[in-house]
């Protein structure tokens, strides 16, 4: 019987809302307090990528990788542009993915 897996692809961007962050990965809770901790070196700590504002569920890691690199490829527009369909005043989803609301 296959079984279903949690993989997320996800949209971080800083208080300014001036870097978006792209990433993937199998826990969105842990990942998205990992962001927000800052305890983990890279790009999205430098630039101080905290706010999620944007986030896909798929059950196929492959799925979720070749997502995860299509994303990154477009230009800043048409991201802003999905970010907007989903969450267009970009709130912080953070809290409701934590479950701190």
């Amino acid at each position: 019987m296959p079984r279903d897996y949690d993989f997320w692809v996800y949209i971080l961007t800083n208080k300014n809302k001036t870097v978006l962050y792209i990433g993937m990965t199998n826990d969105l809770a842990r990942r998205v307090y990992e962001h927000r901790s800052g305890e983990f070196p890279g790009f999205a700590s430098t630039y101080q990528c905290r706010r999620l504002i944007y986030h896909e569920h798929y059950t196929n890691v492959n799925d979720a990788i070749a997502r995860e690199t299509q994303l990154k490829k477009w230009s800043r527009p048409k991201k802003v542009a999905l970010i907007d369909g989903m969450n267009p005043r970009w709130d912080d989803l953070g809290p409701a993915v934590l479950g701190e609301l």
